[in-house]
């Protein structure tokens, strides 16, 4: 596939936009530059393209609505002026897509909604229905209830799980920046912009950083780090301006534009994609180099024998990660065993489980089909 044909090659794309590209500089949110975004987004689905939209924005809009000037540092402040906000930015989007003669739905998710599987698969559903019926969801995340991803979290990464969620061709991410350089611009005056890579090479992460605007908090760093996780479900991401007139048409139309991180061939099956999406695992179990190039072979289940260290406290079904002696996260998997019995039959063969724990639930810790490498 070239360049230039990435999204215009592809059927159901996630478009990311941050909060510089709609808000007035912390004066709430921007009707007309919305405006365009919808306009665009029609002209796609016009073209035959599913679109859904990740679109920051509800933590400013409540800002200038509650007549702050700076963004806080409170976490119940910041939950405040997200519920203000996500009124405003509904009421935005539901009209500017009107105009086109397309429907909108807003969808506000937390991390905990994508972890639990019962309730990933029913936000999948939710999404197929609503693109299906030609909606365009407008997705968030649902700062109102949740701390953490208020402090922690970012649009970008959301965008990437939503990709990762719907099985989206290509994931577009909007930003004030052209794409990836090789180095900081704004540090350096000769720094190249990257036109293309392989999304998730490790060069890729040492280029990207600094800070987001006072009012977005995501660098170049979490877009790289987005990139890399929706590739695990076989998806492209576009880093590029979202100050370029009409950007979403032209890179339909096959213009090259910003920065293309390219997906590898190989993609993970439903089931693995949903373990390596979890954001917030229960449990760490430290295994030894033997271990490690087992996992690292492909095929081969944890047993546990192999494990040396179990951290956390987490139950049978839990996601917990498997780090290497060096600390490294290389696996995530679905435990057979609790942390309690996990403990006890560490770095014991699994033909003793029987005789430590007075039962069996499976020989292996973590069951190959339930284990993804990461």
């Amino acid at each position: 596939m070239a360049h230039d044909s990435v999204l215009g090659a592809a059927r159901r794309i996630v478009v990311k936009v941050g909060s510089t590209l709609v808000t007035n500089d912390g004066r709430g949110l921007d009707r007309v530059a919305i405006g365009r975004w919808a306009a665009q987004l029609a002209g796609l689905r016009r073209e035959g393209k599913e679109v859904l939209l990740v679109s920051s924005g509800a933590i400013a809009e409540g800002m200038q609505r509650l007549g702050w000037t700076r963004r806080p540092r409170q976490i119940h402040e910041l939950q405040a002026a997200a519920a203000v906000g996500q009124m405003g930015l509904a009421q935005v989007y539901e009209s500017s897509f009107a105009e086109h003669q397309l429907g909108s739905a807003q969808i506000l998710l937390t991390h905990a909604d994508l972890a639990d599987r019962v309730r990933y698969l029913n936000a999948r559903s939710t999404l197929y229905t609503l693109l299906g019926l030609g909606i365009v969801p407008v997705i968030n995340e649902n700062d109102t209830v949740v701390t953490d991803e208020i402090k922690f979290g970012d649009n970008d990464t959301l965008g990437a799980l939503v990709t990762n969620l719907v099985e989206a061709d290509v994931l577009v991410i909007l930003t004030d920046q052209a794409g990836l350089y090789g180095a900081d611009p704004r540090r350096d005056p000769d720094a190249e912009l990257v036109r293309e890579a392989r999304a998730g090479d490790p060069a890729l992460e040492a280029m990207a950083g600094g800070a987001g605007s006072e009012l977005g908090r995501g660098g170049m760093l979490t877009k790289v780090l987005a990139a890399k996780r929706a590739a695990t479900s076989g998806a492209h991401t576009i880093i590029a301006s979202g100050r370029e007139p009409s950007v979403l048409a032209r890179l339909a139309a096959g213009e090259s534009i910003g920065t293309v991180l390219r997906a590898p061939v190989a993609t993970l099956s439903a089931r693995k994609q949903w373990m390596a999406d979890h954001l917030q695992v229960a449990g760490q179990l430290v295994i030894d180099d033997g271990a490690a190039r087992a996992l690292a072979l492909g095929g081969k289940s944890l047993l546990p024998i192999g494990v040396v260290e179990v951290r956390g406290e987490f139950t049978r079904g839990d996601v917990v990660s498997c780090l290497d002696p060096r600390q490294a996260e290389i696996a995530r998997g679905i435990v057979n065993y609790g942390s309690t019995e996990a403990r006890r039959i560490a770095r014991r063969a699994s033909s003793d489980i029987e005789v430590i724990l007075g039962y069996v639930e499976e020989a292996e810790l973590i069951h190959r089909d339930n284990l993804v490498l990461l």
